[in-house]
């Protein structure tokens, strides 16, 4: 097996559980819209916000990847006739981003991440918009390659191989650590990296996906695997 230079890690319900903080975002957002903006939000909910997303999604299918883009613009949709929709949407987005990147890591996340740095480099690999410096995690990492920067979300070949040319490295030299079966270890192992499986709550591997990778219940396990 080729030696391990790199090893990148998924975020969103790998390093923290990612439902609570879109929950208290989006109610952050929300609260501060109907605060600022009552009337233009009379005939909204947090649900019709999320439709408005979704049907942007589809709308522009070349820009689903990317969060940001998604949210912004279905809260400017929400201002389509004012003039300053652009500057409501852009206070109203800081708001739930300032709050998205509020996380609570799970606790063995910082002490694994202070023991893997000193042996290899560290990469974060995510579909999602988290900042590392808000999430005050930057220091641990050389590099963070997302869905918005590489212009496809995992499992799309390109975002891993995006993040080998971003190390300087061979697919084959990363070790991708990740929480979802098909996005983060089938896609890759289909992109010719390495993968481990962080199986938190005791899952069935999807027999679809092929042959069950190497398999951690913590991240301290990574520890003992290396």
């Amino acid at each position: 097996m080729t030696e391990v230079r790199v090893l990148s890690f998924d975020l969103d319900d790998t390093l923290w559980p990612i439902a609570p903080v879109i929950v208290a975002a989006e109610a952050a957002m929300w609260q501060w819209l109907r605060s600022e903006h009552p009337e233009a939000m009379r005939a909204h909910s947090i649900e019709s916000v999320r439709e408005i997303r979704a049907r942007i999604g589809t709308e522009f299918p070349e820009r689903a990847h990317d969060m940001t883009f998604l949210r912004h613009r279905a809260i400017m949709e929400l201002f389509a006739s004012d003039a300053r929709a652009q500057q409501y949407a852009d206070a109203a987005f800081e708001v739930f981003f300032a709050a998205r990147n509020q996380v609570t890591l799970y606790p063995e996340v910082q002490q694994v991440l202070e023991k893997l740095r000193g042996r290899f480099r560290l990469f974060a690999l995510s579909n999602g918009n988290a900042d590392l410096k808000r999430c005050g995690l930057a220091d641990f990492f050389d590099g963070h390659v997302s869905a918005i920067s590489a212009g496809a979300a995992k499992p799309d070949a390109r975002i891993f191989a995006h993040l080998a040319r971003t190390a300087g490295v061979s697919a084959a030299q990363v070790l991708h650590i990740g929480d979802d079966p098909y996005t983060d270890v089938h896609g890759a192992r289909e992109a010719g990296m390495q993968a481990l499986w962080l199986n938190r709550d005791a899952k069935l591997w999807p027999e679809a996906l092929g042959a069950l990778p190497r398999t951690v219940k913590s991240l301290s396990e990574i520890l003992s695997h290396q």
